[in-house]
Protein backbone atom coordinates (compact mmCIF):
# COMPACT_ATOMS: atom_id res chain seq x y z
CA UNK A 1 0.00 0.00 0.00
CA UNK A 2 1.49 3.28 -0.86
CA UNK A 3 1.47 6.83 0.93
CA UNK A 4 -0.96 8.70 -1.37
CA UNK A 5 -3.33 5.78 -0.99
CA UNK A 6 -2.78 5.70 3.32
CA UNK A 7 -3.86 9.26 3.57
CA UNK A 8 -6.20 9.11 0.96
CA UNK A 9 -8.43 6.24 2.91
CA UNK A 10 -8.10 8.41 5.71
CA UNK A 11 -9.29 11.59 4.15
CA UNK A 12 -12.88 9.57 3.07
CA UNK A 13 -15.20 7.85 4.66
CA UNK A 14 -15.44 4.77 3.80
CA UNK A 15 -13.60 2.56 6.66
CA UNK A 16 -10.43 1.44 5.57
CA UNK A 17 -8.61 -1.54 8.28
CA UNK A 18 -5.32 -1.62 7.63
CA UNK A 19 -2.75 -5.16 8.94
CA UNK A 20 -0.41 -4.26 11.57
CA UNK A 21 2.18 -5.29 8.88
CA UNK A 22 0.80 -2.53 6.23
CA UNK A 23 0.72 0.44 9.02
CA UNK A 24 4.71 -0.27 9.70
CA UNK A 25 4.99 -0.53 6.27
CA UNK A 26 3.43 3.24 5.47
CA UNK A 27 5.81 4.30 8.56
CA UNK A 28 8.63 2.85 7.65
CA UNK A 29 8.00 3.93 4.05
CA UNK A 30 6.99 7.54 4.91
CA UNK A 31 10.56 8.34 7.25
CA UNK A 32 12.91 7.02 4.60
CA UNK A 33 11.31 8.72 1.79
CA UNK A 34 10.71 12.38 3.72
CA UNK A 35 13.91 12.04 5.91
CA UNK A 36 17.25 13.02 4.30
CA UNK A 37 20.70 11.42 5.71
CA UNK A 38 21.61 13.09 9.11
CA UNK A 39 24.40 13.08 11.43
CA UNK A 40 23.75 12.25 14.97
CA UNK A 41 26.41 11.85 17.66
CA UNK A 42 25.91 9.70 20.96
CA UNK A 43 27.78 7.16 22.89
CA UNK A 44 27.62 3.57 21.87
CA UNK A 45 25.31 0.92 24.05
CA UNK A 46 24.35 -2.55 24.40
CA UNK A 47 26.90 -3.00 20.98
CA UNK A 48 26.65 -6.67 19.92
CA UNK A 49 28.02 -8.10 16.53
CA UNK A 50 26.25 -11.47 15.33
CA UNK A 51 27.43 -13.89 12.89
CA UNK A 52 25.92 -12.36 9.93
CA UNK A 53 28.51 -9.80 10.21
CA UNK A 54 25.91 -6.74 11.00
CA UNK A 55 26.27 -4.17 13.80
CA UNK A 56 23.58 -3.70 16.23
CA UNK A 57 23.85 -1.37 19.21
CA UNK A 58 22.14 2.18 20.73
CA UNK A 59 23.03 5.19 20.42
CA UNK A 60 22.32 7.66 23.69
CA UNK A 61 23.04 10.52 25.43
CA UNK A 62 21.91 11.76 28.60
CA UNK A 63 18.38 12.58 27.34
CA UNK A 64 17.34 9.52 24.86
CA UNK A 65 18.33 6.83 23.12
CA UNK A 66 17.81 5.39 19.71
CA UNK A 67 18.07 1.33 18.28
CA UNK A 68 20.62 1.65 15.45
CA UNK A 69 21.90 -0.85 13.03
CA UNK A 70 24.81 -0.90 10.79
CA UNK A 71 25.42 -4.15 8.18
CA UNK A 72 28.61 -5.39 7.32
CA UNK A 73 28.53 -3.88 3.58
CA UNK A 74 29.11 -0.40 5.60
CA UNK A 75 30.68 -1.46 8.99
CA UNK A 76 33.75 -3.42 6.81
CA UNK A 77 34.72 0.44 5.47
CA UNK A 78 35.59 1.80 8.90
CA UNK A 79 39.08 2.49 10.08
CA UNK A 80 38.74 1.44 13.61
CA UNK A 81 36.97 -0.71 15.78
CA UNK A 82 33.95 0.92 18.13
CA UNK A 83 34.12 -0.27 21.93
CA UNK A 84 30.88 -0.19 24.44
CA UNK A 85 30.82 3.55 25.61
CA UNK A 86 32.89 5.26 23.07
CA UNK A 87 31.49 8.38 21.89
CA UNK A 88 30.74 8.32 17.98
CA UNK A 89 29.49 10.32 14.94
CA UNK A 90 26.98 8.63 12.98
CA UNK A 91 25.84 9.73 9.52
CA UNK A 92 22.63 7.66 8.89
CA UNK A 93 18.89 7.52 7.22
CA UNK A 94 15.96 7.16 9.96
CA UNK A 95 13.67 3.89 9.37
CA UNK A 96 11.60 1.77 11.16
CA UNK A 97 12.14 -2.13 12.11
CA UNK A 98 9.00 -3.83 11.04
CA UNK A 99 9.04 -6.86 12.63
CA UNK A 100 8.55 -4.73 15.96
CA UNK A 101 7.61 -1.45 15.06
CA UNK A 102 11.22 -0.33 16.55
CA UNK A 103 12.01 3.21 15.46
CA UNK A 104 15.52 2.90 14.22
CA UNK A 105 18.34 4.44 12.72
CA UNK A 106 20.39 2.55 9.71
CA UNK A 107 24.29 3.98 10.00
CA UNK A 108 25.61 4.46 6.87
CA UNK A 109 29.44 5.64 8.07
CA UNK A 110 30.86 6.04 11.61
CA UNK A 111 33.62 8.43 12.74
CA UNK A 112 35.34 9.09 16.15
CA UNK A 113 33.28 12.11 17.63
CA UNK A 114 36.49 13.92 18.75
CA UNK A 115 38.05 13.22 15.42
CA UNK A 116 34.98 14.29 13.11
CA UNK A 117 34.96 17.92 15.04
CA UNK A 118 38.62 18.28 14.46
CA UNK A 119 38.51 17.16 11.09
CA UNK A 120 35.55 19.70 9.96
CA UNK A 121 37.46 22.35 11.84
CA UNK A 122 40.15 21.53 9.92
CA UNK A 123 37.82 21.88 6.68
CA UNK A 124 36.72 24.82 7.48
CA UNK A 125 39.98 26.99 8.16
CA UNK A 126 41.81 25.30 5.08
CA UNK A 127 39.17 26.97 3.46
CA UNK A 128 39.05 29.99 4.46
CA UNK A 129 42.48 30.33 4.72
CA UNK A 130 43.19 28.77 1.24
CA UNK A 131 40.63 31.52 0.34
CA UNK A 132 42.65 34.34 1.27
CA UNK A 133 45.74 33.46 -0.48
CA UNK A 134 47.86 32.57 2.12
CA UNK A 135 48.57 29.12 -0.04
CA UNK A 136 49.04 30.94 -3.08
CA UNK A 137 52.52 29.81 -4.67
CA UNK A 138 52.85 33.15 -5.65
CA UNK A 139 53.38 34.07 -1.56
CA UNK A 140 56.33 31.21 -1.37
CA UNK A 141 59.76 32.52 -0.82
CA UNK A 142 62.57 30.76 -2.26
CA UNK A 143 65.31 29.02 0.26
CA UNK A 144 69.00 29.95 0.23
CA UNK A 145 71.01 27.81 -1.93
CA UNK A 146 73.64 27.76 1.16
CA UNK A 147 71.65 28.94 3.65
CA UNK A 148 74.20 31.03 7.15
CA UNK A 149 72.13 29.72 9.70
CA UNK A 150 69.40 27.61 10.46
CA UNK A 151 66.73 27.95 12.88
CA UNK A 152 64.56 25.06 14.12
CA UNK A 153 61.47 24.89 15.86
CA UNK A 154 60.55 22.05 17.60
CA UNK A 155 60.67 20.21 21.09
CA UNK A 156 64.23 20.13 22.13
CA UNK A 157 63.77 16.52 23.36
CA UNK A 158 61.56 14.80 20.82
CA UNK A 159 63.16 12.46 18.22
CA UNK A 160 62.55 15.54 15.33
CA UNK A 161 65.53 17.16 16.91
CA UNK A 162 67.94 14.71 16.47
CA UNK A 163 67.46 13.91 13.57
CA UNK A 164 67.02 17.06 11.74
CA UNK A 165 70.54 18.02 13.68
CA UNK A 166 71.95 14.20 12.49
CA UNK A 167 71.43 14.87 8.67
CA UNK A 168 72.94 18.40 9.01
CA UNK A 169 75.89 17.56 10.79
CA UNK A 170 76.75 14.66 8.24
CA UNK A 171 75.70 17.28 5.01
CA UNK A 172 77.33 20.56 6.05
CA UNK A 173 78.52 20.78 9.35
CA UNK A 174 79.61 24.17 9.23
CA UNK A 175 76.19 25.59 8.93
CA UNK A 176 74.94 26.48 12.68
CA UNK A 177 71.78 25.53 13.92
CA UNK A 178 69.49 27.08 16.48
CA UNK A 179 66.83 25.23 18.26
CA UNK A 180 64.20 27.29 19.10
CA UNK A 181 62.29 24.90 21.78
CA UNK A 182 58.31 24.60 21.86
CA UNK A 183 55.88 22.33 22.84
CA UNK A 184 54.75 20.39 19.62
CA UNK A 185 51.66 18.72 21.49
CA UNK A 186 49.12 20.47 24.11
CA UNK A 187 46.76 23.58 24.51
CA UNK A 188 49.90 25.78 24.99
CA UNK A 189 51.87 24.37 21.77
CA UNK A 190 49.86 27.21 18.88
CA UNK A 191 50.93 30.01 21.36
CA UNK A 192 54.84 29.11 21.62
CA UNK A 193 55.18 27.97 17.98
CA UNK A 194 53.84 31.78 17.50
CA UNK A 195 56.48 33.63 19.45
CA UNK A 196 59.16 30.99 18.01
CA UNK A 197 58.38 31.95 14.76
CA UNK A 198 58.12 35.92 15.84
CA UNK A 199 61.77 35.64 18.33
CA UNK A 200 63.58 34.53 15.10
CA UNK A 201 62.45 36.61 12.81
CA UNK A 202 63.25 39.93 15.01
CA UNK A 203 66.56 38.50 15.79
CA UNK A 204 67.81 37.97 12.16
CA UNK A 205 70.13 35.23 12.99
CA UNK A 206 68.59 32.51 10.49
CA UNK A 207 68.14 32.84 6.66
CA UNK A 208 66.23 29.40 7.17
CA UNK A 209 63.38 27.93 9.55
CA UNK A 210 62.30 24.51 9.81
CA UNK A 211 59.18 23.76 11.82
CA UNK A 212 58.56 20.54 12.73
CA UNK A 213 57.85 17.48 14.97
CA UNK A 214 57.41 13.67 14.75
CA UNK A 215 54.50 11.58 13.98
CA UNK A 216 50.96 11.26 16.07
CA UNK A 217 47.29 11.84 15.58
CA UNK A 218 45.83 14.04 14.34
CA UNK A 219 44.96 15.58 18.08
CA UNK A 220 48.74 15.21 18.87
CA UNK A 221 49.16 17.14 15.41
CA UNK A 222 46.74 19.69 15.79
CA UNK A 223 48.89 22.69 17.37
CA UNK A 224 50.12 22.85 13.70
CA UNK A 225 46.79 23.74 11.98
CA UNK A 226 45.93 26.29 14.35
CA UNK A 227 45.29 30.02 12.53
CA UNK A 228 47.47 31.35 14.48
CA UNK A 229 49.90 29.14 13.46
CA UNK A 230 49.17 29.69 9.94
CA UNK A 231 49.08 33.35 9.35
CA UNK A 232 52.73 33.34 11.78
CA UNK A 233 53.97 31.42 8.88
CA UNK A 234 52.62 33.56 6.16
CA UNK A 235 53.66 36.40 7.70
CA UNK A 236 57.72 35.34 8.56
CA UNK A 237 60.07 37.09 6.11
CA UNK A 238 62.59 33.95 6.59
CA UNK A 239 61.35 31.40 4.30
CA UNK A 240 60.11 27.94 6.30
CA UNK A 241 60.13 24.43 5.95
CA UNK A 242 57.26 22.23 7.16
CA UNK A 243 58.29 19.26 8.71
CA UNK A 244 55.30 17.63 10.68
CA UNK A 245 54.74 14.26 11.24
CA UNK A 246 54.85 11.35 8.66
CA UNK A 247 54.28 11.48 4.72
CA UNK A 248 51.05 10.61 5.16
CA UNK A 249 49.99 13.69 7.59
CA UNK A 250 49.19 17.16 6.17
CA UNK A 251 48.80 20.38 8.54
CA UNK A 252 47.63 23.94 7.69
CA UNK A 253 51.20 25.03 8.48
CA UNK A 254 52.39 22.26 5.13
CA UNK A 255 50.03 24.32 3.07
CA UNK A 256 51.27 27.75 4.08
CA UNK A 257 54.96 26.88 4.31
CA UNK A 258 57.50 28.19 1.87
CA UNK A 259 58.01 24.16 0.88
CA UNK A 260 56.75 21.04 2.51
CA UNK A 261 59.03 18.24 3.74
CA UNK A 262 57.57 14.71 4.17
CA UNK A 263 59.47 14.48 7.39
CA UNK A 264 62.17 16.27 9.70
CA UNK A 265 64.87 14.20 8.58
CA UNK A 266 64.00 15.00 5.06
CA UNK A 267 63.39 18.79 5.81
CA UNK A 268 67.02 18.68 6.50
CA UNK A 269 68.16 17.20 3.56
CA UNK A 270 66.29 20.14 1.44
CA UNK A 271 67.96 22.79 3.86
CA UNK A 272 71.49 21.52 3.46
CA UNK A 273 73.68 20.91 0.40
CA UNK A 274 75.95 18.12 0.47
CA UNK A 275 79.18 18.89 1.84
CA UNK A 276 80.85 15.79 -0.16
CA UNK A 277 78.76 17.16 -3.42
CA UNK A 278 80.15 20.64 -3.05
CA UNK A 279 83.62 19.41 -2.25
CA UNK A 280 83.70 17.03 -5.75
CA UNK A 281 82.40 19.95 -7.44
CA UNK A 282 84.84 22.02 -5.98
CA UNK A 283 87.52 19.50 -7.46
CA UNK A 284 86.07 19.70 -10.67
CA UNK A 285 86.07 23.45 -10.79
CA UNK A 286 90.12 23.61 -9.70
CA UNK A 287 91.15 20.76 -12.70
CA UNK A 288 87.98 23.12 -15.01
CA UNK A 289 90.56 26.18 -13.59
CA UNK A 290 93.74 25.01 -14.09
CA UNK A 291 92.97 23.58 -17.71
CA UNK A 292 91.53 27.17 -18.49
CA UNK A 293 94.62 28.57 -16.96
CA UNK A 294 97.27 26.35 -18.78
CA UNK A 295 95.10 27.16 -21.57
CA UNK A 296 95.65 31.22 -21.69
CA UNK A 297 99.37 30.76 -20.54
CA UNK A 298 99.31 28.92 -24.19
CA UNK A 299 97.10 31.49 -25.80
CA UNK A 300 99.34 34.25 -24.82
CA UNK A 301 102.79 32.56 -25.44
CA UNK A 302 102.04 31.73 -28.66
CA UNK A 303 100.92 35.51 -29.19
CA UNK A 304 103.92 36.63 -27.07
CA UNK A 305 105.94 34.75 -29.99
CA UNK A 306 103.81 36.39 -33.09
CA UNK A 307 104.54 39.80 -31.78
CA UNK A 308 108.21 38.79 -31.46
CA UNK A 309 108.67 37.77 -34.73
CA UNK A 310 106.94 40.59 -36.34
CA UNK A 311 108.90 43.37 -34.03
CA UNK A 312 111.79 45.40 -36.02
CA UNK A 313 114.76 47.14 -35.32
CA UNK A 314 114.26 51.10 -35.50
CA UNK A 315 116.79 51.79 -38.07
CA UNK A 316 114.86 49.27 -40.07
CA UNK A 317 111.63 50.63 -39.65
CA UNK A 318 112.65 54.09 -40.00
CA UNK A 319 114.50 52.88 -43.75
CA UNK A 320 111.51 51.13 -44.32
CA UNK A 321 108.85 54.00 -43.84
CA UNK A 322 111.85 56.72 -45.88
CA UNK A 323 111.74 54.37 -48.93
CA UNK A 324 107.93 54.73 -48.14
CA UNK A 325 108.02 58.60 -48.28
CA UNK A 326 110.32 58.38 -51.13
CA UNK A 327 107.21 56.12 -52.95
CA UNK A 328 104.54 58.61 -52.09
CA UNK A 329 106.79 61.90 -53.16
CA UNK A 330 107.08 60.10 -56.50
CA UNK A 331 103.13 59.32 -56.84
CA UNK A 332 102.37 62.95 -55.86
CA UNK A 333 104.92 64.74 -58.27
CA UNK A 334 103.18 62.33 -61.05
CA UNK A 335 99.84 63.03 -59.93
CA UNK A 336 99.75 66.75 -60.18
CA UNK A 337 101.77 66.79 -63.39
CA UNK A 338 98.77 64.70 -64.81
CA UNK A 339 96.39 66.59 -63.01
CA UNK A 340 98.17 69.85 -64.81
CA UNK A 341 97.97 68.30 -67.93
CA UNK A 342 94.28 67.42 -67.70
CA UNK A 343 93.63 70.82 -66.09
CA UNK A 344 95.49 72.66 -69.76
CA UNK A 345 93.53 69.70 -72.11
CA UNK A 346 90.54 71.55 -70.73
CA UNK A 347 91.27 74.74 -70.77
CA UNK A 348 92.09 74.43 -74.29
CA UNK A 349 89.01 72.98 -74.70
CA UNK A 350 86.88 75.78 -73.30
CA UNK A 351 88.33 78.61 -75.50
CA UNK A 352 87.40 76.80 -79.03
CA UNK A 353 84.14 76.31 -77.04
CA UNK A 354 84.51 80.27 -76.32
CA UNK A 355 84.99 80.93 -79.51
CA UNK A 356 81.97 79.32 -81.49
CA UNK A 357 80.06 81.22 -78.64
CA UNK A 358 81.10 85.02 -78.84
CA UNK A 359 78.33 87.02 -77.82
CA UNK A 360 78.94 89.65 -80.66
CA UNK A 361 78.77 86.74 -82.73
CA UNK A 362 75.69 85.78 -81.51
CA UNK A 363 74.30 88.94 -81.40
CA UNK A 364 75.24 89.67 -85.14
CA UNK A 365 73.17 85.84 -85.86
CA UNK A 366 70.51 87.67 -83.68
CA UNK A 367 70.00 90.95 -85.22
CA UNK A 368 70.19 89.85 -89.21
CA UNK A 369 67.16 87.22 -87.54
CA UNK A 370 65.62 89.93 -86.85
CA UNK A 371 66.42 92.06 -89.76
CA UNK A 372 64.52 88.99 -91.88
CA UNK A 373 61.70 88.56 -89.96
CA UNK A 374 60.60 92.02 -90.03
CA UNK A 375 61.15 91.74 -93.84
CA UNK A 376 58.47 89.05 -93.77
CA UNK A 377 56.64 90.40 -91.40
CA UNK A 378 55.87 93.42 -93.43
CA UNK A 379 55.27 91.47 -96.82
CA UNK A 380 52.72 89.35 -94.60
CA UNK A 381 51.13 92.66 -93.58
CA UNK A 382 51.02 93.91 -97.23
CA UNK A 383 49.60 90.78 -98.59
CA UNK A 384 46.83 90.21 -95.38
CA UNK A 385 45.70 94.27 -96.04
CA UNK A 386 45.39 93.57 -99.65
CA UNK A 387 42.98 90.91 -99.07
CA UNK A 388 41.30 92.86 -96.64
CA UNK A 389 40.37 95.56 -99.11
CA UNK A 390 39.45 93.16 -101.58
CA UNK A 391 37.07 91.57 -99.12
CA UNK A 392 35.95 95.03 -97.79
CA UNK A 393 35.50 95.60 -101.54
CA UNK A 394 33.12 92.65 -102.19
CA UNK A 395 31.46 92.94 -98.88
CA UNK A 396 30.31 96.30 -99.84
CA UNK A 397 28.53 95.91 -102.75
CA UNK A 398 26.85 92.99 -101.58
CA UNK A 399 25.49 95.51 -99.39
CA UNK A 400 25.34 98.31 -101.63
CA UNK A 401 23.06 95.54 -103.73
CA UNK A 402 20.71 95.08 -100.61
CA UNK A 403 20.37 98.83 -99.76
CA UNK A 404 16.69 99.51 -99.63
CA UNK A 405 17.66 103.15 -100.23
CA UNK A 406 19.34 102.76 -103.45
CA UNK A 407 15.93 100.84 -104.29
CA UNK A 408 14.17 104.30 -103.37
CA UNK A 409 16.49 105.79 -105.86
CA UNK A 410 14.51 103.41 -108.92
CA UNK A 411 11.23 105.20 -108.23
CA UNK A 412 10.20 103.11 -105.10
CA UNK A 413 9.12 104.50 -101.75
CA UNK A 414 8.30 102.90 -98.42
CA UNK A 415 5.59 104.47 -96.51
CA UNK A 416 4.52 103.85 -92.25
CA UNK A 417 1.33 104.71 -90.78
CA UNK A 418 1.38 107.31 -87.23
CA UNK A 419 2.24 104.28 -85.32
CA UNK A 420 5.24 103.57 -87.85
CA UNK A 421 4.25 100.26 -88.92
CA UNK A 422 5.12 99.87 -92.83
CA UNK A 423 1.81 99.37 -94.83
CA UNK A 424 1.71 97.03 -97.30
CA UNK A 425 -2.07 96.45 -97.79
CA UNK A 426 -4.14 99.25 -98.58
CA UNK A 427 -6.62 97.95 -96.05
CA UNK A 428 -4.51 98.72 -93.43
CA UNK A 429 -5.63 102.89 -94.15
CA UNK A 430 -9.24 104.39 -93.41
CA UNK A 431 -10.23 107.76 -94.65
CA UNK A 432 -8.29 110.44 -92.59
CA UNK A 433 -5.33 108.28 -91.43
CA UNK A 434 -2.49 110.18 -91.39
CA UNK A 435 0.22 108.61 -93.16
CA UNK A 436 4.13 109.02 -94.10
CA UNK A 437 5.72 108.02 -97.32
CA UNK A 438 9.94 107.81 -97.73
CA UNK A 439 11.18 108.76 -100.70
CA UNK A 440 14.97 108.64 -102.21
CA UNK A 441 15.75 112.47 -101.42
CA UNK A 442 13.05 112.73 -98.42
CA UNK A 443 9.58 112.35 -96.36
CA UNK A 444 6.41 113.26 -97.43
CA UNK A 445 3.58 113.61 -94.84
CA UNK A 446 0.01 113.03 -96.29
CA UNK A 447 -3.72 112.18 -95.24
CA UNK A 448 -6.19 109.46 -97.13
CA UNK A 449 -8.58 110.48 -98.74
CA UNK A 450 -9.82 107.51 -100.17
CA UNK A 451 -8.73 103.65 -99.36
CA UNK A 452 -9.74 101.53 -102.33
CA UNK A 453 -8.60 97.56 -103.01
CA UNK A 454 -7.69 96.06 -105.50
CA UNK A 455 -10.24 93.21 -107.09
CA UNK A 456 -8.82 89.75 -106.60
CA UNK A 457 -7.80 88.06 -109.43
Amino acid sequence: MTNDAFFHAGATQQRQILTVGQLNRTVRQLLEVHLPLIWVEGELSNFSRPSSGHWYFTLKDSDAQVRCAMFRNRNQLLRFAPKQGQKVLIRARVSLYEGRGDYQLIAEHMEESGLGALQQAFDALKLKLQAEGLFDPRHKQPLPPLPRHIGVITSPTGAAIRDILHVTARRFPAIPVSVFPVAVQGSEAAGQIVRALDSANRLSDCDLLILGRGGGSLEDLWPFNEEAVARAIFASRIPVISAVGHEVDFTIADFVADLRAPTPSAAAEMATPSGDEMLNRFCGYEVLLQEAIQRRLLRQRERLQHLSARLQHPGQKLRAQAQQLDNLEIRLQRAMHARLQQQAHRLQQLSVRQTHIDPRRRVSQQQLLVTQLQQRLQRQMTFKLKDCRQQLAQQAAVLESVNPLAILQRGYSVTKDDQGTIVTRASQLQPGDVIHTRLADGQVRSRVETSELAAEK
